[in-house]
């Protein structure tokens, strides 16, 4: 976070910085939320609806927003916002240190057909890096993804195509992590420890886990209790939108039910006003099965992925994957090896 956000660290405590960020919802209100706590700065905000709606006209919006008379010296906006079309309706932030982040890409954000794709939100954000002085993306593949998908989505112009765009832009790109959002108990990351002692951390919570288990058989055997097992708990922690594949999820949960296996499930993720199908079908046919719909406050959804044994993700891909790096990381010891990203 330093490295990137040393622009603002350096600037004197009466300087405020401006946090821009047209969809102020999930990561992105979660990332800024964290910012604006650290910084001085003052936060505008759109809601978190109608993303395609907000990327084309977010900046409009914001130009008559902002104050006309400021201080300002940083300015850290979303990818979501076309920071061209702002700093051309707002000259006055022109000469702002512009930091622009990116939690996805729309050069290469899945799309049920290629003919759906809208060029003009991938365009826009070719745009926005073109004007930015700082360019940061959550995860290497975010960033060489959009790199190498330029000149690509280009192509889908019928002539007079730019060339060499990604050669102006690179020098500006860098990778900063999203800072996860964790309960206080889970601050002490496993990933500091030898392998050594996580392995042997895991082989004395193997034999106390055994060790339960039989103690729980004699006592069942000799109180005459059948013993049924406990119902598996799946979460699924994602969007409610197609690119996170809830159409496979729900279609094996189905399998699930018709096979009366022993399981119930949450849906922890947030939705829109429009919600697939699919999942309002898994409702009504799973009934007393369904633990959680919908999003929960922090202390209830830390306190559901306590109670989950399993986290499952359909996505199609993952630009970051936020939830579930939530869950390992609250749930689960984990070795790291070197260069893979879980």
């Amino acid at each position: 976070m330093r490295w990137i956000l040393k622009p603002m660290a350096t600037l004197g405590p009466t300087w405020p910085l401006l946090f821009i960020e047209p969809f102020y919802g999930g990561s992105h209100k979660q990332l800024v939320d964290l910012l604006v706590g650290q910084f001085k700065g003052d936060l505008y905000t759109l809601p978190a609806s109608k993303w395609h709606w907000r990327s084309r006209v977010a900046a409009l919006s914001f130009a008559h927003i902002l104050p006309p008379h400021h201080s300002y010296k940083v300015l850290f906006c979303s990818s979501v916002l076309n920071l061209c079309e702002l700093v051309a309706l707002r000259p006055d932030f022109a000469g702002l240190h512009k930091i622009l982040y990116f939690h996805e890409n729309q050069l290469v954000y899945p799309v049920r057909r290629q003919q759906e794709r809208d060029f003009q939100h991938g365009y826009n954000q070719i745009l926005s890096c073109l004007v930015a002085d700082c360019i940061v993306f959550n995860s290497h593949f975010n960033m060489n993804s959009f790199l190498d998908g330029i000149d690509s989505h280009l192509r889908l112009m019928p002539d007079s195509r730019p060339r060499g765009l990604a050669d102006l832009i690179r020098p500006k790109c860098q990778v900063l992590y999203f800072p996860l959002d964790l309960p206080p108990h889970s601050l002490t990351c496993q990933y500091y420890r030898s392998s050594s002692s996580v392995v042997e951390d895991l082989q004395g919570r193997r034999q106390d886990e055994e060790e339960a288990v039989r103690n729980r058989s004699q006592f069942e055997g000799s109180a005459g209790i059948s013993g049924d097992p406990q119902p598996l708990h799946i979460v699924w922690p994602h969007r409610w939108e197609h690119d996170k594949g809830p159409e496979e999820f729900c279609a094996t949960l189905m399998k699930l039910l018709e096979a009366e296996k022993n399981f119930k499930v949450s849906f922890l993720g947030s939705h829109t006003s429009d919600i697939p199908e699919c999942m309002s079908d898994a409702r009504s046919r799973l009934g007393e099965r369904v633990v959680h719909y919908g999003p929960l406050e922090r202390e209830q959804y830390w306190q559901a992925l306590k109670e989950a044994d399993i986290a499952v993700s359909t996505a199609k891909h993952e630009f970051f994957g936020v939830a579930m790096r939530v869950f390992v990381q609250h749930r689960a010891t984990v070795i790291q090896e070197t260069g893979r990203i879980l």
